[in-house]
């Protein structure tokens, strides 16, 4: 089987509305969706979302990286994964929104000429996968009153708030959303790099009295060794890093310096499905569990997410929520949903299609 071609397309979908986290807020996605063809007739479907405040790219900006791509592929088969990823590292550096796209397009026809689904060819752990659904930041009452509605009408049992510009009110947010779900729904916090170190400790010991289990990415993401002092000073809460990992590397010196108890693998960051098993493994060999997390993805990307959820036994945790909050969803299939419950399905690749 052999590369023939590469179709790009840009695709813009408005949210049902806006989303707000720490340092932005964002109204609608912006991604790339490519086909790759074969020899044998096989299409393999794939996705670049970045996000240039943690990937650093543009839309333009991928379809120029992958057009530079288009080139190096012809020819090549996709089975060559480990080629794939060496000649995408020889043509540009990070960029890691474009090579997720080439490399979920390469696990998508490997999946279809093995008559396989791609979570089986990761490892095939489970087909079933937990999922958490996460609320943006807005008045504390607000987030309490949609935090409510998700757990007694959509049925979550896992949700992620959204925190960073001011620990107080995040503190009575938490608050006020556990006495509005009780004690049962499992709740975690992402600060998307808004705190310092000091508001951070606060912060955390604030939310402890409220049964958050983690918080995320409390500080900016090259500041490893904060999160590592954070870490030692306060017991009781899981730390976890996001912006922070981009690759095998960054999971590595995470892990070195004890700055997480959890890493957030997120595709767009570290290039696909191939680096985040390696970060995976970085992470598992010193005792660290991961998740899963996603930009704003088609369900193309999510069910990718899920897959690497799916396969891995020591990743224990999923935010694959991001198709969610759109108005329209271009991509099709992938996986089933009962409430929090999404189960992958057995079809070959990522079992998607576009709706388009």
């Amino acid at each position: 089987m052999k590369i023939t071609g590469m179709n790009i397309e840009k695709v813009q979908i408005p949210l049902k509305e806006p989303f707000k986290v720490a340092f932005t807020t964002v109204s609608y996605l912006e991604s790339v969706l490519i086909q790759v063809s074969t020899d044998n007739g096989c299409i393999g479907f794939g996705e670049a979302a970045p996000f240039a405040p943690v990937t650093g790219e543009t839309v333009d900006g991928v379809i120029a990286v992958l057009e530079l791509f288009k080139t190096g592929l012809l020819g090549m088969d996709p089975m060559d994964i480990e080629a794939v990823h060496a000649m995408m590292d020889g043509v540009i550096v990070g960029n890691g929104a474009a090579k997720c796209a080439v490399d979920l397009a390469m696990y998508d026809l490997m999946g279809k000429s093995m008559g396989l689904p791609v979570y089986k060819l990761l490892g095939g752990y489970s087909n079933v996968v937990h999922n958490d659904i996460t609320i943006g930041i807005s008045s504390p009452q607000s987030m309490a009153a949609e935090a409510k509605r998700l757990v007694e009408t959509e049925g979550y049992h896992i949700l992620k708030i959204k925190a960073g510009i001011n620990y107080k009110d995040d503190i009575l947010a938490m608050k006020l959303i556990r006495e509005a779900v009780g004690p049962d729904i499992r709740l975690r916090a992402d600060a998307n790099q808004g705190y310092s170190v000091s508001d951070a400790v606060c912060a955390l010991e604030g939310f402890k009295e409220y049964g958050i289990e983690a918080v995320e990415q409390c500080l900016p993401h090259w500041d490893m060794e904060g999160s590592a002092f954070i870490r030692s000073k306060v017991n009781g809460i899981q730390i976890m890093l996001d912006e922070s990992i981009h690759g095998p590397m960054d999971a590595a010196r995470a892990c070195r310096l004890g700055a997480a108890d959890i890493l957030n693998i997120k595709l767009m960051k570290c290039g696909g499905l191939y680096p985040a098993s390696k970060i995976n493994a970085v992470a598992e060999a010193n005792g660290v569990t991961c998740m899963v997390g996603c930009m704003l993805e088609t369900k193309l990307a999510i069910t990718a997410g899920l897959s690497l959820v799916a396969a891995k036994k020591n990743v224990t945790e999923a935010d694959c929520d991001s198709f969610l909050y759109y108005k329209e969803n271009p991509i099709e299939g992938g996986f089933t949903q009962e409430r929090d419950i999404f189960t992958l399905l057995d079809e070959p690749g990522f079992g998607v299609y576009f709706n388009m």
